[in-house]
């Protein structure tokens, strides 16, 4: 079985956010919201931070910091696809965290923040906008621990 189909589910992953990002910059102006349903809207945002904008107001050093972070974790888990095309979840897992780093890391450095735009909602409070790599990192470390929960 080979590695290759792994490093094209992040591929993947990378072009779908990076083209949704693309679209969703040249349509909306930041801070704009178009509602799609009752608990749902597009919108424009950019975090300079992480997860929930942590650090988001650490004057730019965390823009290098995530970035470093990112890069080194998809060249681990790189070398883990590589060594082990056969762990068929835990390779999925990680093929979509990669591929959601490298598709934040480029925003990063493209952008200066993370180009969020999904945006959940109940009533009055919304979760933190998202993207798809922030999906993919997030669906990737559940399936990641379902992984490591069927080995025992």
């Amino acid at each position: 079985m080979s590695s290759r189909r792994w490093f094209l589910l992040a591929l993947g992953l990378i072009l779908v956010d990076q083209l949704t990002k693309l679209v969703v910059r040249a349509v909306f102006a930041m801070g704009e919201k178009l509602p799609v349903t009752g608990f749902f809207n597009l919108t424009l945002a950019y975090n300079p931070g992480a997860a929930f904008s942590f650090l988001a107001d650490a004057g730019g050093w965390q823009k290098f910091f995530f970035a470093a972070l990112a890069l080194g974790i998809s060249a681990w888990i790189a070398v883990q696809l590589y060594r082990h095309p056969e762990k068929r979840l835990q390779n999925l897992a990680l093929a979509l965290i990669m591929g959601g780093a490298i598709g934040n890391v480029i925003d990063r450095f493209a952008y200066g923040a993370v180009v969020d735009f999904l945006d959940f909602y109940i009533g009055q409070l919304h979760w933190p906008a998202f993207n798809f790599a922030d999906s993919g990192i997030t669906v990737g470390a559940v399936l990641l621990v379902l992984a490591e929960m069927k080995k025992t």
